[in-house]
């Protein structure tokens, strides 16, 4: 289920907002967690919960923000709409994609913010504070690896498909596709202000890679790999029926993550590079709806300026800056339709910004109250910025 209010605006012609934020969590493992993850634990300024900042923190912090204007008596020119939305973590299809589809007046728009954004990285020249312009594509694929049938008390040069499969995931891992270097990266990388030639070295397709290997910095190795190529991870294998049968059949799924302006053909091509001699062992399927390529809002909107103007009144020392996020989120469904959509929200330095991609879909996901109340006064100031 996906709730939708609005505030409608004095004037047809003044930009519509949509601040939409997703309902849904992910699973945990229960005994990774030093406190109860659907508990909502408050200690000490902290709370702690499965969600707390992907992206319950958010998605009630707009619904703060808006509750407020609401009842403040409000009358902007533009019209804010708050979508709380259901789906998210499962792809978002039957969610924000199912209400973009079939029920377009209901979020029709100029503009939309969701996750993620707004960690205060610190430079020597004061907190980088990221905006999302962009995502990679999801392009999951499932790779049924074939083989024969046969006892498993005679192995001997049987055509078994998990020998064959374990190497498939082998090549995939040690897969290299070509990087790429996008603009809004390379603007992020310049506004860390890094070691002299660092920066360079990350804005180089033909050093990244390299330099990435290089970096003690595991988060920023990460995230400068996810941002210049497009990435092969093998996470799930079914196969066998029996330990006394030799496989005839195993399933890898793969989550392919494709930068923006890749295309299909591309993917496929890489996929195929990918597996070399054992292309001819392996058939490919993938969810047709689905496969989708990334996408890149424009970083020179009014919005972004607002952003820019609001968070420097709020947070003096910091730069607003494009990026592009490496997991995926719910504005893919809007740039589809051509429509702006950013990612943001507004920390404080409690928790420090390398901690946060750990929490992601990890154990012990947690946010402070600063970082709530921030983000709840930040909406609603754009709000009555950008709406008048």
């Amino acid at each position: 289920m996906s709730l939708i209010t609005r505030i409608e605006g004095r004037d047809p012609k003044a930009p519509t907002l949509l601040l939409m934020g997703h309902t849904d969590v992910v699973p945990v493992t229960l005994s990774g967690w030093k406190r109860d993850p659907f508990a909502a634990e408050l200690v000490d300024g902290i709370v702690w919960g499965r969600g707390a900042v992907d992206m319950l923190n958010l998605t009630s912090t707009m619904a703060v923000a808006t509750r407020r204007l609401a009842t403040s008596g409000w009358r902007p020119r533009g019209t804010l709409i708050y979508l709380a939305v259901a789906d998210e973590e499962a792809g978002g299809f039957l969610g924000a994609g199912h209400l973009v589809e079939h029920h377009a007046d209901a979020v029709k728009c100029d503009y939309v913010i969701t996750e993620s954004g707004g960690v205060p990285i610190p430079t020597k020249a004061g907190h980088t504070l990221k905006v999302t312009v962009g995502e990679k594509g999801g392009n999951w694929r499932r790779l049924v690896v074939h083989g024969t049938p046969g006892h498993g008390s005679r192995p001997f040069k049987t055509d078994n498909a998990l020998v064959t499969a374990a190497k498939v995931v082998q090549r995939l891992a040690e897969y290299r596709p070509k990087a790429r270097i996008l603009d809004a990266w390379r603007g992020y990388v310049q506004s860390l202000t890094l070691e002299p030639g660092l920066t360079e070295a990350l804005t180089d397709p033909d050093r990244v890679y390299d330099a990435v290997c290089d970096l003690d910095n595991l988060a920023l190795a990460r995230e400068a790999h996810a941002c210049t190529h497009t990435t092969f991870s093998p996470n799930i294998a079914h196969g066998g029926t029996k330990v006394n049968v030799i496989p005839d059949r195993v399933d890898i799924d793969v989550d392919i993550r494709s930068l923006p302006g890749v295309e299909q053909h591309e993917v496929e091509a890489m996929i195929k590079e990918a597996l070399g001699p054992l292309a001819s062992r392996v058939t490919v399927e993938s969810p047709s709806d689905r496969r989708r390529g990334g996408t890149v809002s424009p970083t020179d909107t009014p919005l972004i300026a607002a952003i820019r103007r609001v968070t420097r009144r709020m947070m003096p020392d910091s730069t607003v800056v494009p990026a592009i996020t490496t997991g995926g989120t719910d504005a893919k469904f809007f740039r589809w339709k051509g429509i702006p959509a950013y990612g943001f929200g507004l920390h404080s330095l409690r928790i420090p910004y390398t901690e946060y991609p750990v929490m992601f879909h990890g154990h012990n996901e947690r946010v402070d109250t600063e970082s709530l109340k921030l983000s709840a006064m930040m909406w609603e100031a754009l709000c009555r910025e950008f709406l008048g």
